[in-house]
């Protein structure tokens, strides 16, 4: 195994911390629960003495969260879960004016990133965060020693809660871990809002594509994909939905979607989107059919759901008309062009979520962290669910910070919701 650095941080440019700061105050005007949430940790200190390591995407609503652990007693340590999500300024105003341990360069190659997560493990954490399982994965394969001084962790995502389920079923998951992607709260808003936006953001600062009376694929309709073909739509897109889960597909045809088989649309599509967290989803077969001129995009988690291999393989050139896009000629002079490796468009191509919903994903990442670290020794190993109250909680406070009101139940209906006495009059 490569020797552990023991460098405080590792960052691209010191000189852009100012500029780090500014986009890390400019997130936090639109988190106002986790801004709450902070300012209970800072007075109530519920992370003292913990080790936190999080492989995370290193943004400007990351460091909000970040900072909000910090200030709660924990010292942190942050690398990158996408080579391409991380935002160089921002981490370098969390080194360099938060005191906090970055290990993150944008576009670092991959034998960096893994140096960067053995870095924070390195820090022998008591609790970990993740975002697509990486650093779990990395500390079962690696470091197998320091599971004994885990708490337990906490996953962002759904491609990390799939590899966590996986190593679950095989007993070798050796800790809890917190699925706060399928709290409620997140899920069904950073899944279906947030990528919904972000992914169109992401192809449109690419590519400057006109969606409107464009023909576009999701592929995959489950809450990303969901969010990615509804504003597609709203933005005048003609959107065909592929599946595999008859379930999803029912739900997609009754939403309004057409439902087909990719080798039967991708012969006139325009942009094609990948939203599955499954591999190789498009194929060769696929490109071989495909239209002129065609845009795939990856709004998964993993760079995995393009066979780029097959292109890179097969395609007689390439080269890079603009930023983030990777043009492939193929043999009979057929381009395809591939947005920012093939890895998430909406965090390498854009800003990713907007704040405002990263506000519920965080805020359950935060509290999520506050109960392992008082109630880890009641938590069995393997995934856990985000708990109720805190997801109820959660949506609660984003609701006071909108200014919207809600019913409250009577005691009478309290009574009514419980008993199995009332019936038809």
């Amino acid at each position: 195994m490569e020797q552990q650095t023991t460098a405080a941080y590792d960052i691209q440019d010191a000189s852009l911390a100012d500029e780090g700061e500014q986009r890390i105050l400019w997130a936090g005007r639109d988190m106002p629960v986790l801004q709450d949430i902070r300012r209970e940790f800072t007075h109530s200190q519920p992370l003292k003495g913990v080790s936190i390591a999080a492989c995370l995407h290193v943004t400007s609503e990351t460091a909000n969260l970040m900072i909000a652990l910090k200030d709660g007693g924990a010292d942190v340590a942050l690398c990158a879960s996408n080579p391409l999500s991380t935002n160089d300024a921002v981490a370098a105003a969390l080194a360099l004016q938060h005191g906090i341990a970055v290990f993150a360069k944008r576009g670092e190659d991959s034998a960096t990133y893994y140096a960067h997560i053995r870095a924070v493990l390195a820090r022998t954490p008591h609790i970990t965060m993740d975002d697509g399982a990486d650093l779990v994965a990395e500390l079962h394969k690696e470091q197998p020693s320091w599971l004994r001084a885990l708490h337990g962790g906490t996953e962002e995502t759904t491609t990390g809660v799939i590899r966590l389920r996986a190593l679950a079923a095989e007993g070798r998951l050796h800790f809890p871990i917190i699925a706060v992607n399928d709290a409620d709260t997140k899920h069904m808003f950073d899944n279906r809002y947030g990528t919904g936006q972000s992914t169109l953001d992401g192809v449109i600062r690419a590519t400057n594509v006109l969606l409107a009376g464009s023909d576009v694929v999701v592929c995959g309709y489950g809450w990303c994909g969901r969010g990615i073909a509804r504003r597609a739509q709203g933005m005048g897109a003609h959107v065909t939905v592929t599946e595999v889960d008859p379930l999803r597909a029912i739900e997609a045809v009754m939403d309004g979607f057409p439902v087909a088989p990719l080798a039967s649309v991708i012969d006139r599509a325009d942009v094609v989107i990948t939203a599955t967290g499954d591999i190789n989803v498009v194929r060769g077969e696929h490109m071989e059919r495909a239209k002129a001129g065609v845009i795939l995009a990856n709004s998964g988690h993993f760079n995995d759901e393009i066979d780029l291999t097959w292109l890179e393989k097969h395609a007689v050139s390439h080269h890079a008309p603009r930023h983030d896009v990777m043009t492939y000629v193929l043999p009979e002079g057929r381009d395809v062009h591939v947005l920012a490796e093939g890895r998430l468009v909406n965090l390498a191509a854009a800003d990713g979520h907007p704040a405002s919903v990263m506000d519920m994903s965080f805020a359950n990442q935060a509290l999520s962290v506050a109960h392992i670290a008082a109630h880890h020794g009641e938590l069995p190993r393997g995934v856990v669910p985000v708990p109720e109250a805190i997801d109820q909680e959660v949506a609660r406070r984003k609701l006071a910070s909108m200014g919207v009101a809600i019913d409250v139940l009577t005691e009478e209906q309290r009574h009514y919701l419980s008993s199995w006495e009332g019936g038809t009059a």
